[in-house]
């Protein structure tokens, strides 16, 4: 099978689209914590998020968070199209700072959790969860 020079110009470019496109969704997720921690620096403790190691399908992952003292938890799902998967907020009356549900990933990729604590200060967790069949149209 020849190819022309045009056609491999269009395979490469094609495959160095590809390759970079990871980076380009995990700088999503990356802005993503910016936006909602303004910057600050984050903590790898006071966060407890529970996902599968792996995941049948894609379409419905359980997953729960739990962060003693947050005012708010920001889920994201890095290797998704659009990361933020969920906030949570917790008002002065929330009997206690944890939530859990199912959500989509679109194929093998992080959970991060992203916990705001009442004294200002952030704190991250993640998992990384292998999915077997994908969930946004994989």
């Amino acid at each position: 099978m020849e190819f022309s020079r045009r056609e491999t110009l269009a395979m490469g470019l094609g495959a160095a689209v590809l390759t970079a496109l990871p980076f380009r969704v995990s700088a999503a997720a990356e802005d993503k914590i910016a936006e909602f921690t303004g910057g600050a620096d984050l903590a790898d403790t006071g966060v407890e998020l529970t996902a599968p190691e792996i995941a049948e399908n894609g379409n419905t992952v359980p997953i729960s968070v739990n962060a003693p003292g947050a005012t708010a938890i920001l889920v994201l799902a890095t290797g998704n199209p659009t990361p933020g998967v969920a906030t949570f907020n917790f008002g002065p009356g929330a009997a206690s700072q944890s939530a859990s549900t199912r959500i989509r990933l679109a194929g093998t990729q992080d959970v991060v959790a992203v916990a705001k604590l009442a004294d200002g200060s952030f704190a991250k967790a993640s998992a990384a969860v292998k999915v077997t069949i994908g969930g946004c149209g994989g």
